[in-house]
């Protein structure tokens, strides 16, 4: 019989320390993102791994949205976030401060996520629209695109689920690479 840990084994932060604890240098930007229940997904990605903020452009809905609340399950209580209503603005702001801007979307030039080698530098990762991905606005700032690799008949994953895919890929880099220095 297999038996699930307890909270307390999991050995998991309250809230306000992992508020004040380091976080890997990772924005993640929800560039009009329209379901809250996507949004309260990645709200629950991004306090998995420790990263460092989520930002809301437009209209994507934020907390104390209530599909937003129903599938963040409390991390945005734990997760820092903002919301602006110009990414342009944004994106400046992130690159003046040394990130690189990555959009993960489907477009000529894009980097298969998985031949994707993470610079040891922030990143802010943009991901887009549930129907029309990251807007042109959005991907003429960035400095590169990644894609994630799909075999089937469709050419979309949920905004959510290759959202997770490539925080997953990043962090998992930036551990590995701590291991070996």
């Amino acid at each position: 019989m297999t038996v699930k840990k307890s909270m307390q084994e999991l050995d998991r932060a309250d809230v306000d320390t992992f508020r004040s604890a380091d976080k890997f240098p990772l924005v993640l930007i929800l560039d009009q993102v329209r379901s809250g229940l996507n949004v309260g997904s990645l709200f629950r990605t991004a306090d998995a791994f420790a990263i460092e903020k989520i930002v809301c452009v437009g209209y994507t809905p934020c907390p104390p949205h209530r599909e937003v609340l129903k599938t963040a399950l409390g991390s945005a209580q734990s997760v820092e976030w903002r919301q602006v209503e110009n990414i342009q603005e944004e994106i400046s702001s992130l690159r003046s401060r040394g990130y690189q801007i990555m959009a993960l979307e489907q477009v000529h030039n894009s980097m298969p996520l998985q031949e994707w080698s993470a610079p040891r530098v922030p990143i802010a990762l943009i991901v887009g629209n549930e129907v029309s991905g990251v807007s042109d606005e959005a991907l003429a700032w960035c400095d590169g695109f990644l894609e994630i690799t799909q075999y089937g008949t469709k050419h979309s994953l949920n905004v959510a689920v290759s959202g997770g895919m490539a925080i997953y890929h990043i962090i998992q880099q930036w551990s590995a690479a701590s291991l070996k220095s």
